[in-house]
């Protein structure tokens, strides 16, 4: 009868509660509440139940508590409640301002759902989210996607169902207003239009600078194996997704974030074919933070056009369970139909969804199923190292310089040129692409040797570089020298030609008043591949007029001396040529002709002499005896006379020495146990755990279990314990076990048998608290019946407990 009570009970209580919960979430079924909106419903709740305005209890944040919105852009919101509040409902919309919702182009942007157990959208009003079942809870989260531009200022509002009350606020801690961020010309990339409308290419170098040290975020820092992975990316068109907020991550992504491998990523990249120009790689960094003037910043270039003008990568921060940083699909194209000139943008970690890991080094814990890649917030976990109870932004891992360094094509962008345009397009050379291996070190190549051939035979001409270090014996390093064929000066098969720069605008004209002289320039862009020089000009000169009547200002000058030496005896250099004023103007004014030029010179080519070095000597011991150390080997500079000498002359490499001793680590000893007997003789034990065993030859484990006799009083035996002592001297058991059991019972029976006191038997022992290193069994007696006359003076007659140690051998 009482479990049937029970459970009318528990039946009205949920059946209260779901009334309340579905007064505010369900659909209306009468017809009129259909007809004043889409989701009308959301909007009356602000006038059923019971309203708090102004209530802070709850507050809806969206992350980084932004005043404006980047149209498109993804943003996380949270609902939670204030310690020790709760709350069971909710339903949460986004409005355009000044809207009511009763229409569908009312509401702005989307929601997307992160934990399906926790959140659903509601099924006849898809514009709002709620909970998925109504109980109690102190927070959601969802993700928002920004309305596109021109969409203007919108007003998130949350309700809150608790109990029988609604919160719900117009302007309080359930609203988050949110405006359209105005685009800044030159600092971001406006979102283009459909099809990029720039002509011919444009050349781009990217450079990675890592934010990621102790200093700036010092939480649970790595301090060992910090690092960067290696950069993996590419330049592509709008029907390649390397990897998106809301997507799933590929296998190359998964290995970039898990492993920091981009061998499969690369292989994903070149596999998409003409939808890549470009495949941008970087080395990876170890440690991940050093000073700029220790390590360059890693860098690489690549290039874009009309159909492929975006730029993707991706690079994981190590140790992480699945962490990263990135852009994705950043377009490089602006609607004047020109190229970007610089990008400059800050980078915070995303969560590919692979891993369920929450700090940096987290076991491997494989997300099943996988998860949707989503950007890293401070207030995921209360372990992770970027967690913040006010939920405030991550500060940035990392920053990217997206720079344009030429262009090559006719070019139609609407704007025109500006200086910083034309400079970009002079002078930039192509670089080969490196695919030298991460564990090999080399010095930069030498310059080009002279063909070998002086006749239009073919000839071949080299380079060299040295391998300063192989850190990996496992990796093969390429060749250190490296041919291409050639053939002697004006005998290429084809004609020979330079590539050059347009001409750049000319200069002012040399005097302010009568006929003086300007210049313009453009440089070599590409030798001759037969060698031989380029005979077209660098420079132009032409006569100017400036003001022809100078009758009253004008100043009379000497002609233009002879040009200075050249400043340098190799490359470039500068030179200057100076003339005199003869008279100054009639009137009295200052002269305003240049009595100075100066002008660029080309002197040959520079060559360094090669230095005379003595062999390396043999590497040196290494730095420790045990685990990971460095060695280092030397050579000497022989001809220190010659000049500066640019080679090392001191190289390091790692070291391996055996593994390291571990001692044996024990915790403390725990406090002495309660003796095992309630009277007579007993012992006490207590124990202490092995926290780390010994490894490669440390220090043993010491004892474990330590115990001490203990005696609390004398035991009263009964007349039954006496015949049973009597019995045993009798000699009906033989041998030391029985004799030790005998006397066991005896101690039993007189605990049994006191006057006054019935016993139930001992109970059987325990298991043992531990597998090893020292436990502890424990067995009870119960008193089954007391005598109501019992003597007062019968203080025994209770509970009986008796502890033994167990399991004592070494883990």
């Amino acid at each position: 009868m009482g479990m049937y009570m029970q459970l009318l009970l528990l039946q009205y209580l949920v059946s209260s509660f779901m009334c309340n919960a579905l007064a505010f979430v369900e659909e209306p079924t009468d017809k009129h509440a259909k007809s004043d909106g889409y989701c009308g419903r959301i909007l009356r709740a602000q006038t059923q139940g019971t309203r708090r305005d102004g209530y802070n209890e709850f507050r809806l944040r969206v992350e980084g508590d932004p005043e404006n919105y980047q149209p498109a852009s993804i943003y996380r919101v949270t609902l939670y409640a204030s310690s020790p509040s709760y709350f069971r409902g909710f339903t949460l919309i986004a409005l355009k301002e000044g809207t009511e919702g009763t229409r569908d182009d009312h509401y702005a942007g989307k929601f997307q759902i992160i934990d399906e157990e926790d959140t659903q959208f509601m099924t006849n009003c898809p514009p709002a989210v709620t909970e998925s079942t109504p109980r109690r809870r102190t927070r959601i989260q969802v993700f928002w996607t920004a309305p596109p531009s021109g969409s203007g200022c919108v007003i998130l509002k949350a309700s809150i169902v608790q109990k029988r009350i609604i919160y719900f606020q117009d302007e309080g801690s359930l609203t988050v207003r949110l405006c359209e961020k105005e685009a800044v010309f030159g600092e971001t990339t406006e979102k283009p239009p459909p099809e990029c409308c720039a002509c011919g290419t444009a050349k781009y170098r990217v450079t990675f600078y890592g934010n990621w040290s102790e200093k700036i975020h010092p939480k649970d820092y790595p301090r060992r194996a910090n690092h960067w992975s290696a950069l993996i990316g590419a330049s592509h068109s709008r029907s390649y997704v390397l990897w998106e907020y809301g997507g799933f991550a590929s296998e190359g992504v998964k290995q970039v974030a898990e492993l920091g491998s981009p061998v499969k990523m690369e292989e994903e990249i070149r596999q998409k074919g003409d939808e890549v120009l470009t495949v941008i790689k970087t080395k990876a960094q170890w440690p991940a933070w050093q000073p700029l003037n220790v390590r360059a910043a890693p860098s690489a270039e690549f290039s874009v056009d009309r159909t492929r003008h975006l730029m993707s990568f991706l690079s994981m921060l190590g140790p992480s369970p699945d962490w990263n940083v990135g852009l994705s699909a950043e377009d490089l194209c602006t609607k004047e139909c020109g190229w970007v000139q610089r990008l400059d943008q800050d980078l915070i970690p995303w969560d590919a969804g692979t891993d369920n890991g929450v700090t940096y080094e987290s076991p491997n814990k494989p997300t099943i199923p996988q998860e949707r890649i989503r950007p890293l917030t401070s207030l995921d976990h209360p372990q992770s190292p970027f967690y913040d109870t006010e939920g405030g932004p991550i500060t940035a891992l990392a920053r990217v310089l997206v720079e344009r360094i030429a262009r090559k094509g006719e070019q139609c962008n609407i704007v025109p040129d500006t200086v910083d345009d034309i400079v970009a397009d002079i002078g930039q050379e192509e670089k080969e692409e490196d695919d030298t291996p991460e564990t090999c070190i080399y010095s930069n190549w030498s310059p080009w040797s002279a063909c070998s051939s002086a006749s239009c035979d073919k000839g071949r001409r080299m380079r060299q570089r040295m391998l300063k270090a192989q850190l990996d014996l496992s990796v093969p390093c390429p060749h250190t020298q490296d041919f291409k064929p050639c053939m002697g000066p004006g005998c290429s098969e084809e004609a020979s030609t330079c590539m050059m720069s347009e001409w750049i605008n000319w200069s002012p004209c040399s005097v302010s008043c009568g006929m003086g002289m300007r210049s313009r320039e453009r440089y070599i862009k590409q030798f001759p591949e037969d060698g031989s020089i380029c005979s077209l000009n660098t420079e132009e000169t032409e006569k100017c007029v400036v003001n022809d009547d100078c009758s009253l200002s004008s100043c009379v000058v000497t002609e233009w001396g002879e040009w200075d030496p050249c400043s340098t005896t190799c490359g470039l250099g500068m030179k200057q040529r100076e003339r005199m004023v003869k008279m100054p103007p009639s009137d009295g004014s200052m002269c305003k002709v240049e009595v100075a030029e100066v002008e660029k010179c080309m002197m040959p080519e520079c060559h360094s002499i090669p230095c005379m070095l003595s062999p390396w000597s043999d590497w040196s011991d290494c730095s420790v005896t045990c685990g990971k150390g460095v060695r280092t080997r030397q050579r000497m500079l022989k001809s220190p006379d010659l000049g500066e000498c640019t080679e090392e002359l001191e190289q390091v490499e790692r070291c391996m020495q055996p593994e390291c001793p571990t001692d044996c680590m024990v915790s403390e000893w725990t406090e002495w146990s309660e003796c095992n007997k309630s009277c007579g003789k007993g012992h006490t034990i207590r124990t202490r755990m092995v926290k780390l065993e010994p490894q490669f030859g440390g220090e043993p484990c010491p004892e474990t279990v330590q115990r001490k006799k203990c005696k609390i009083r004398k035991c009263k035996r009964g007349s039954r314990a006496s015949e049973e002592r009597k019995r045993r001297r009798g000699g009906e058991v033989g041998g030391g076990k029985e004799k030790r059991r005998g006397k066991q019972q005896e101690r039993d029976a007189a605990v049994e048998e006191q006057p006054g006191c019935k016993m139930r038997p001992w109970s059987s022992w325990t298991d043992c608290t531990k597998h090893c290193g020292g436990g502890i069994q424990e067995r009870f007696m119960t008193v089954k019946k007391r005598a109501k006359n019992t003597p007062a003076q019968v203080t025994s007659c209770k509970d009986r407990k008796e502890i033994r140690a167990c399991k004592v051998h070494p883990c």
